[in-house]
């Protein structure tokens, strides 16, 4: 739409009303400008957008400049009641409106199978948000996070993107997160620790994974500057294919969204690495970025000296047609927290479905007990990029039972991982941390509401 038929520009002085009525053009420039209004997506925009027409009106009836033309000359007189029959016709009009957007369901949702592209928000103000926290929801927040620049090393960048950084712009690294109300606190520590590591922070794009929609808000507010975009993933699409595990977290369909980021992000996204949300980077992730995957999909941290065998039943042991997909392999455990990805030979050789038929498979053979990780061995593992231990420390958050505290294992850290049951966030809560978890806590920007 053309923006001289905006809200703002329409109420600036661009219309002029006859003292017999609207003219032709007139009418068509007011019906362009409430259906622009009416196209904004969400309830949050509209209202604001809604309090800028109302005082925009109230100051073109006091403006001087503000004439009703005619072929006889109007009288002085005549001026103010004119100006105000224009006002009540036009504060009628805003009212229907208004009542429409607050009314409508149609105007207050998503539809539920496309991406979220991410609003403008004033990122000055802590955005409360409802969170179902069992069967008690509560407001809670975060405090905005400080301001992160890069470095001079980083240089310039040349983009043909009007001077903003499109998600195609092929110097971005790309970071893809999950955002579940239940694990929002380690979410937001992680994007915190990755900006606060990162020498170059502005050439970061997150690309954000959610069920509930109203988190996009509490992101900008808390990250204003941050380079992002918001999918929403379908939780029916696999709803049907997860099966009961050791633990019920591992049950939620987003721990799933991972296998689908070939079909959600934009074809021009070429690689991504993906991270759980409860876990903080403590080096900068374009080392990680730069991991060379050769002719491999994906690259991992791998870990051979773990007993492979525990990861899956008896049954499967005992039966040729499954433990024969490692046939000409040399399987090692990997840990799906964290996960570069080439996305082009992902949609090439179609791994998503090669993944939904073993879910197929677990659902009426039980051939493993434990979530969303062992179809990712099953069809990967012996065919990873090795990645360096230290962007992995993962089990920190215990066994998937007790959660009890675990130390670090040995050598150099760039990522720290509280996989398991045990989180962080969780145990600071109730006053009874392990001693890792300090190094965590600085990360944190949750502020709970009084």
């Amino acid at each position: 739409m053309d923006s001289s038929l905006s809200p703002s520009s329409f109420l600036k002085g661009s219309f002029v009303p006859t003292a017999s009525g609207l003219g032709y053009r007139e009418k068509e420039r007011l019906i362009r400008s409430i259906l622009h209004f009416l196209s904004i997506k969400t309830l949050v925009d509209r209202r604001g957008t809604l309090g800028f027409l109302s005082s925009s009106l109230a100051s073109l009836v006091t403006n001087p400049l503000f004439e009703f033309k005619s072929e006889e000359r109007v009288q002085r007189a005549e001026v103010f009641p004119l100006k105000m029959m224009w006002f009540m016709r036009f504060s009628g009009l805003l009212f229907a409106i208004m009542v429409m957007i607050l009314f409508s369901p149609h105007f207050q949702s998503f539809p539920p199978a496309e991406a979220i592209r991410s609003s403008h928000h004033d990122g000055n103000h802590r955005v409360p948000i409802l969170i179902p926290a069992g069967d008690s929801p509560r407001l809670f927040s975060f405090r905005k996070a400080s301001a992160f620049n890069n470095a001079e090393e980083c240089g310039f960048r040349d983009r043909n993107f009007s001077g903003k950084s499109s998600v195609c712009d092929p110097f971005l690294v790309h970071v893809a997160i999950t955002l579940d109300v239940h694990y929002l606190r380690g979410s937001m520590a992680a994007v915190h620790s990755i900006l606060q590591h990162s020498q170059c922070p502005e050439d970061i794009f997150f690309h954000f994974l959610v069920s509930e929609t109203q988190l996009e808000i509490l992101v900008r507010s808390t990250f204003p500057r941050l380079k992002f975009k918001v999918y929403y993933f379908n939780p029916e699409i696999v709803r049907n294919l997860i099966s009961t595990s050791v633990r019920e977290a591992l049950e939620h369909p987003l721990n799933y969204a991972r296998n689908y980021l070939a079909d959600l992000l934009e074809p021009c996204v070429r690689r991504v690495i993906y991270l759980d949300s409860d876990l903080i980077v403590v080096d900068d992730i374009y080392k990680l970025w730069g991991t060379r995957l050769g002719s491999r999909t994906i690259g991992a941290p791998e870990y051979c000296h773990a007993n492979f065998t525990r990861y899956f039943t008896d049954k499967f042991w005992s039966e040729k047609r499954y433990y024969g997909t490692f046939d000409g392999r040399k399987p090692c455990y990997f840990n799906t927290g964290v996960i570069v990805i080439d996305l082009v030979k992902w949609r090439r050789f179609g791994f998503t479905k090669r993944i939904e038929r073993w879910m197929e498979v677990q659902k009426h053979s039980r051939i493993y007990e434990l979530g969303s990780l062992p179809p990712y061995l099953l069809v990967f593992a012996g065919h990873v990029a090795p990645i360096e231990h230290r962007w992995n420390q993962h089990g920190l958050g215990g066994d998937n039972v007790k959660g009890s505290c675990r130390d670090l294992h040995s050598g150099p850290v760039s990522l720290l991982h509280w996989s398991g049951s045990g989180k962080p966030w969780a145990r600071l809560d109730i006053k009874a941390p392990c001693p890792i978890d300090a190094v965590w806590s600085p990360y944190d920007l949750y502020r709970p509401l009084q």
